[in-house]
């Protein structure tokens, strides 16, 4: 059996857009907490690597993930197909990386949150995942995510690429002795100017 769960196409779903209506502060801020409480849980790996992530929500939740790029031609999208055994996260290869990762963090979001509401495929996107449109019909019940779970999903991806970028890459010191007193001696002189 295959279930289909994702969000709509996106209007902009840039790192730092949120959908949110005028006078949600109050919301988003209990959003951004129960994101924050969540990813407290999750080992995010240092530097930030997707697939490294997706191999340890893998293991935590006994469940393949599958990263599937797909061109909609109706704008950025993702969409989360979960099977009996397999999780496929589709999502828009014709934008930038960084709009990819905002994507394909949303659709973890869902499976962090365990967001289990669908929407029924179109006829473009079951052509896509080679599937007949109404076949895809008679399986899957006519919902959508609530709004709640689209900004929790959201807020989620935002916060992973925040932590992803601002978590230090850890360095490497040269093995070799001569190098890496030229390194410090470089690190030294570019501290001092940038403390001028």
């Amino acid at each position: 059996m295959c279930t289909a769960t994702g969000s709509a196409c996106l209007q902009d779903r840039s790192p730092g857009r949120l959908p949110v209506e005028e006078g949600a502060g109050v919301e988003l801020t209990r959003v951004r907490r129960r994101c924050e409480a969540k990813l407290q849980g999750l080992d995010l790996p240092v530097p930030f690597d997707l697939h490294a992530f997706c191999q340890a929500l893998e293991i935590r939740r006994g469940r393949q993930i599958r990263l599937c790029p797909v061109n909609t031609r109706t704008g950025p999208c993702g969409l989360w197909v979960a099977t009996t055994r397999i999780d496929y996260l589709f999502y828009e290869q014709a934008t930038t990386r960084l709009h990819q990762d905002h994507i394909r963090l949303h659709e973890l979001g869902h499976l962090v949150f365990n967001h289990h509401s669908g929407e029924v495929l179109d006829e473009e996107l079951a052509g896509m995942l080679g599937l007949d449109v109404e076949l895809i019909r008679r399986m899957l019940a006519r919902t959508t995510y609530s709004t709640d779970e689209e900004l929790e999903a959201e807020v989620f991806a935002t916060l992973v690429l925040e932590r992803a970028v601002r978590d230090p890459i850890p360095s490497r010191r040269p093995a070799d002795p001569e190098v890496a007193e030229v390194v410090d001696r470089l690190q030294a002189t570019l501290e001092g100017a940038h403390s001028l």
